[in-house]
């Protein structure tokens, strides 16, 4: 019967951590301006290190949270003063399991430090507006043909 319980305590704990990760979600979303976004963490491997996350847009910055993880503060932040659009892409094949096949990757420049994210092709247009709207002697878009 005390392996039970055990079972029982820990199938909870599960529980409880995966409603904290959904009320943490729904937190951060409750605002207007969120998109689904994965960022590259780490470009050690060729087609590795996605993340996937969502990501809010509050005034000159892009604020994103990784969807597993019970942080309230954004992981990554993007100014949008500093950050420029140089590259778009489709993923590549080892990238297409772990991205959607219709979604973009971006490869920008933020503090002169390469950044890439990827996103869906219908939140890529309100990306680049976004930046576009930024001050002038800002942001800017230097996109290649595709």
């Amino acid at each position: 019967m005390r392996i039970i319980e055990w079972i029982g305590i820990g199938v909870l704990i599960l529980l409880c951590a995966l409603g904290v990760l959904f009320v943490r979600r729904e937190i951060i979303a409750r605002g207007r301006g969120t998109i689904e976004l994965s960022f590259r963490l780490s470009t050690l491997i060729a087609g590795r290190g996605w993340s996937p996350g969502i990501a809010r847009f509050v005034g000159d910055e892009l604020r994103w949270y990784r969807v597993f993880s019970f942080a309230l503060r954004p992981r990554r932040i993007l100014s949008r003063r500093h950050l420029a659009v140089e590259s778009r892409r489709v993923p590549d094949s080892p990238e297409l399991l772990v991205l959607p096949d219709d979604w973009v990757i971006v490869r920008c420049t933020s503090n002169h430090a390469p950044v890439e994210i990827a996103m869906a092709e219908a939140t890529l247009t309100g990306f680049l507006s976004w930046i576009e709207a930024a001050p002038p002697g800002g942001a800017s878009i230097r996109l290649a043909a595709r």
